[in-house]
């Protein structure tokens, strides 16, 4: 894409904050991208986004807006629907692969039909839990369907721990599944404008790469270069665009895997608006590929620039 003026991208709004639970860390992340806009001379601003959300941009001047919302009402193609019928190009992917995205049950489904490996994966409710466990076994990954940064999820080793794990991510979400725990290394693996970024490898002493290894630990262990050979990091990379591609996403995102002890790769799930904190993953993908964090940004505004 040709280079293009800060100026030409007109009044940015970068919406943040929401009311889902990753609100707080979508007000860092928000905040992130604003500073870094600011700072390459871009004429923008910020909007919490509430029940107000309407009147505001009506009453604003607004030629382009970042997505910096995470999570249900931000990230399921909820917002996006609404900026395309008031005529507002938006970053990253559009309604129906955000929707289907933020849908962790249906992404698997899609996986499974697109013959892309994810891990074995049983949807649960109060009364299935005995015939979920004899079906893909104890050692488990308990997630609400709907939500990100790992909440409402839990990690079981045995029948006895599902009930308190499968309550736990009932407070979050009506839909609830269970997923079979692959041991290994944890990858992710960002994509932007159809390219994969550097894998990067993820080490916790968590049981898990749970919301606290993700914001607040700093214990946390990225490893870019990941350790794979040519060969498999290649491989991971296609299959990244292969997983963000089957769900129609497009612009930028970010493909999480678990890898087993003969290296088979299992697809978890893709974010269509990954954080952007000082935590976060794709800016270090992206630093590893010799983009700052303003170039970064910069990049992903620029989708907005596609004529409609």
């Amino acid at each position: 894409m040709k280079s293009v003026n800060s100026q030409d991208f007109g009044r940015v709004a970068v919406l943040y904050g929401g009311q889902s639970a990753e609100r707080e860390v979508s007000l860092n992340s928000g905040k992130a991208i604003y500073d870094a806009l600011i700072r390459q001379g871009v004429d923008a601003f910020l909007i919490d986004v509430d029940k107000n959300i309407v009147e505001r941009l009506l009453k604003e001047t607004v030629d382009r807006v970042f997505i910096a919302l995470h999570g249900p009402g931000g990230e399921d193609g909820r917002i996006q629907a609404l900026l395309e019928f008031m005529g507002l190009p938006y970053t990253g992917s559009g309604v129906q692969a955000s929707s289907l995205a933020m849908d962790k049950w249906r992404t698997k489904q899609i996986f499974t039909a697109a013959g892309i490996s994810t891990p074995e994966y049983r949807k649960l409710d109060a009364g299935n839990l005995d015939r979920v466990v004899a079906e893909i076994g104890e050692s488990l990954m308990v997630k609400p369907a709907h939500e990100g940064s790992s909440i409402g999820m839990s990690k079981v080793a045995s029948r006895a721990e599902l009930d308190s794990a499968y309550q736990e991510a009932a407070k979050f979400d009506s839909s609830v599944f269970a997923e079979q725990v692959i041991e290994g290394a944890e990858y992710t693996v960002a994509v932007l404008n159809g390219e994969a970024l550097p894998a990067i490898r993820l080490e916790t002493d968590h049981q898990f790469y749970d919301y606290n290894a993700k914001y607040i630990a700093n214990d946390t262990r990225y490893l870019c270069p990941c350790g794979l050979s040519d060969v498999d990091e290649k491989r991971l990379a296609k299959l990244s665009v292969e997983a963000f591609e089957s769900l129609g996403c497009s612009g930028w995102g970010r493909v999480d895997f678990m890898a087993d002890k003969d290296g088979n790769f299992y697809t978890l799930e893709v974010n269509t608006v990954p954080g952007m904190t000082d935590h976060s993953l794709v800016p270090m993908a992206a630093k590893a590929k010799g983009l700052t964090f303003d170039d970064l940004v910069i990049t992903i505004l620029k989708q907005t620039q596609i004529a409609s």
